[in-house]
């Protein structure tokens, strides 16, 4: 049985099976991209990482327009014609065809800007993966609505295989920061004949909007609110490139990358399950709070020993996984780690905001966003990268109180209901870190150096046991809760 196919399983089991085939692509998609970037990484310089951080700016303002809130009113509404996927379909291509051409006129004013020529022909290759992005929305979105993860994920595999091999090939043969741009246009195109041919998508575009203000307002809302959440989270290069040389922001998007690798590349997938699996739930109110609570007591209690564990290692950890011409990320890493905790909970509103019908609030949110971060990072970027991670750590506890307020009525949680499902996360987190700091001085002092390999292992050891043991014998429901989620998608697996 396809996992997923079958719409008249209950909820539940096709909410397991969604997140063990969407999380678990995920984790192969990335196991097998930083692979490559590992070893890409040290074939680079931080220079060209700067040049591709510039062009990325433009790519991410652009990408908020290319349809994607229309496609997630195909997976909000309880029912849907084939005239609306037609419509849909029809609107994404128009606006990433004016995408495509719009990023090309616009290039040579954005490479004066940054005062880079080479960003122009960047910016006008890069163009040509908003082609793709209709396939790929349309034919996920048709299998998101029905909780079909399995076939997305399959195909999100072999993506990431061509991208990493690419991007290895590239940097082997010394292309620089062209390694970068071309990687990701393969692996774009070949995610989305994939997508198409294994789905077997057979929805023709139409052009005729007429009856589609529905979609419109719903998809407009989310794409208003995208557009914010861009100047959001790209508010940092945008400052900084301009007043960093392409090396310094080189090293602080590469701190920026390795610290936010959980928030950005695996909650992301996980709402994409939560927010149909919400928009089910939405007319029961009890089991809303409660299923988004229980999410965010299990999403924490994954996160924050990881970033707590990150900040308290990134020393040895970024000398063995980048290598010692990266050192100067250390600091930056561990200013950002402890930012990640508001940004994860952050994120987790939105897709429960959604599924209620309320894109307004998420756009409300992200306004905000867009006016909390860049001011951040113009009072940060007079000192340096350093100065920018301290702007992380101002700006998110700011932006998760605004995003609460607005969201506690539409979820029914109160404050010391997100505390509750928080606490024992917290603490726990706390006390490992503590105990792993404190090993880290005991047992290497100045001599950690030197022994980089067998100090991380130590570590992550005495940091996993330590927190798996507090989760055992301190947390026991919450524990049992864990292994419960654990094994219940394994079991739909094997079923299927």
């Amino acid at each position: 049985m396809d996992g997923g196919d079958n719409n008249n399983a209950p909820l539940a089991g096709r909410v397991r099976q969604a997140v063990i085939w969407r999380s678990g692509s995920q984790i192969l998609s990335q196991i097998i991209g930083w692979s490559a970037t590992l070893i890409v990484v040290r074939l680079l310089d931080p220079t060209d990482y700067g040049l591709f951080a510039m062009s990325t700016v433009v790519m991410a303002f652009l990408n908020f327009l290319n349809g994607y809130g229309f496609a997630s009113s195909l997976v909000h509404s309880e029912e849907v014609t084939e005239r609306q996927k037609s419509q849909a379909f029809g609107m994404m291509i128009l606006l990433n065809i004016a995408l495509s051409i719009g990023q090309i006129l616009a290039a040579p004013a954005v490479a004066a800007y940054y005062g880079h020529p080479i960003i122009k022909d960047m910016l006008i290759w890069q163009s040509l993966i908003y082609l793709s992005t209709p396939l790929i929305v349309m034919s996920e979105a048709l299998m998101v609505r029905d909780l079909n993860f399995k076939k997305p994920a399959i195909v999100n595999i072999a993506a990431a295989i061509a991208g990493a091999g690419s991007s290895l090939v590239l940097a082997l043969m010394d292309q620089g920061v062209w390694t970068l741009v071309f990687a990701p246009v393969i692996g774009f195109w070949v995610r989305a004949i994939l997508l198409v041919a294994i789905t077997k998508m057979r929805v023709l575009p139409i052009f005729n909007f007429s009856g589609a203000g529905k979609m419109l307002k719903f998809g407009g809302a989310i794409m208003i609110s995208q557009g914010f959440w861009i100047v959001q989270s790209q508010a940092d290069i945008i400052v900084a490139g301009r007043a960093l040389s392409p090396h310094d922001l080189g090293i602080y998007t590469q701190a920026m990358f390795i610290t936010t690798i959980f928030a950005s590349k695996f909650i992301p997938p996980l709402n994409e399950v939560a927010f149909p699996a919400y928009s089910r739930m939405q007319h029961d109110a009890h089991l809303f709070k409660n299923s988004w609570l229980k999410t965010v007591r299990m999403i924490m209690v994954v996160t924050l020993p990881l970033y707590f564990g990150l900040a308290v290692t990134a020393d040895p950890f970024i000398k063995i996984i980048l290598g010692d011409k990266w050192h100067e990320t250390i600091p930056m890493v561990r200013l950002i780690a402890f930012a990640m905790p508001f940004m994860t909970l952050q994120i987790l509103f939105h897709p429960a905001i959604n599924a209620a019908g309320r894109p307004n609030v998420t756009a409300r949110n992200s306004i905000a966003g867009a006016i909390i971060m860049p001011c951040a990072f113009l009072f940060g970027v007079h000192y340096g990268g350093i100065g920018l991670s301290i702007g992380w750590l101002i700006a998110f506890p700011l932006l998760l109180a605004f995003t609460y307020y607005q969201a506690r009525n539409i979820i029914g949680v109160s404050i010391m209901d997100v505390i509750g499902a928080l606490w024992p996360a917290i603490w726990m987190s706390s006390i490992m870190a503590c105990i792993v700091y404190l090993s880290d001085h005991l047992f290497f002092g100045e001599a950690a150096h030197i022994y980089q390999s067998i100090r991380l292992s130590m570590l992550v050891a005495i940091g996993g046991v330590c927190f798996l043991g507090l989760l055992r014998f301190m947390a026991r429901p919450l524990f049992d809760e864990v292994v419960m989620l654990i094994r219940k998608p394994a079991e739909a697996v094997k079923a299927d």
